[in-house]
């Protein structure tokens, strides 16, 4: 809610300082200026984001296809040695195992924003594990941590970004 507020003081702010500068040092072509950048960034934030979503969507697709056929599974259980390392307290064979590796597996392929919703249930299944609701546990701050490192082996979003 905040943020709104804050992008509006950025308009506003931006329009003041046009306004001003149009009337008081008669920089008249500064207003046409602005609008047309206005619009030039939206169409070039909108191509980005359109190539983001084709992307994005392939490898989601994937995954699901992956989680569907129990690959994602078979991937939970082979790394489920380092994960009983790592996230101590998490019984054997808990879903939240799954989210996790589903979350890091998104991580890996560079699908930033689609591993966001991944990230945010693999934290809800770690909280309900959790004894202590107001405190995080050591396994939801070791997911914490691997998923603020950004291990990347494939750049989706930067190859995405790039090929526009």
């Amino acid at each position: 809610m905040v943020l709104n507020y804050i992008w509006i003081a950025f308009f506003l702010i931006g329009f003041i300082v046009a306004v001003c500068k149009a009337v008081f040092l008669g920089e008249s072509a500064l207003m046409s200026d602005m609008m047309n950048n206005l619009f030039d960034s939206a169409k070039t934030g909108f191509e980005i984001s359109l190539g983001l979503t084709g992307v994005m969507t392939l490898w989601l697709g994937i995954m699901k296809i992956g989680e569907k056929a129990g690959v994602i599974r078979m991937f939970a259980k082979a790394v489920a040695p380092l994960f009983r390392v790592l996230f101590k307290g998490v019984p054997k064979d808990n879903p939240a195992y799954g989210s996790v590796m589903m979350n890091l597996s998104a991580n890996m392929l560079g699908l930033d924003n689609a591993a966001t919703p991944l990230g945010l249930k693999a934290m809800e299944d770690l909280q309900a594990l959790n004894t202590e609701k107001d405190t995080a546990s050591d396994a939801q701050i070791m997911f914490l941590v691997l998923n603020t490192a950004g291990i990347t082996l494939i750049p989706t979003s930067v190859i995405a970004m790039r090929q526009t």
